[in-house]
């Protein structure tokens, strides 16, 4: 069974921003079969965004995952225009 763990980061992009944003990692073993899991952690931080910002983040915006051959994409999306980096963790399973 391949696993995976990691953290990455989402960029919305300057201002004004936007309600969408995705971002593909790379990794080994996923395929398009893969289970992955994408979330943001209160106690994050970017150079864009205090822990104090990422602890809002989920009231704001939702997180989707697509899984590909050796890489999967993760999707963000918000009803709101957000701006800048965020740091996601995720974890993927075949």
């Amino acid at each position: 069974m391949a696993t995976g763990t990691g953290t990455a980061e989402i960029d919305f992009g300057a201002f004004p921003g936007s309600n969408e944003a995705s971002e593909v990692v790379a990794a080994v073993g996923v395929t398009p079969a893969t289970h992955v899991e994408a979330w943001v952690m209160g106690d994050d931080t970017t150079t864009d965004h205090t822990a104090a910002d990422h602890k809002y983040f989920p009231v704001f915006a939702g997180l989707t995952t697509e899984a590909g051959t050796d890489q999967f994409t993760v999707h963000a999306r918000s009803t709101q225009k957000m701006q800048g980096a965020w740091a996601f963790h995720y974890v993927w399973a075949d």
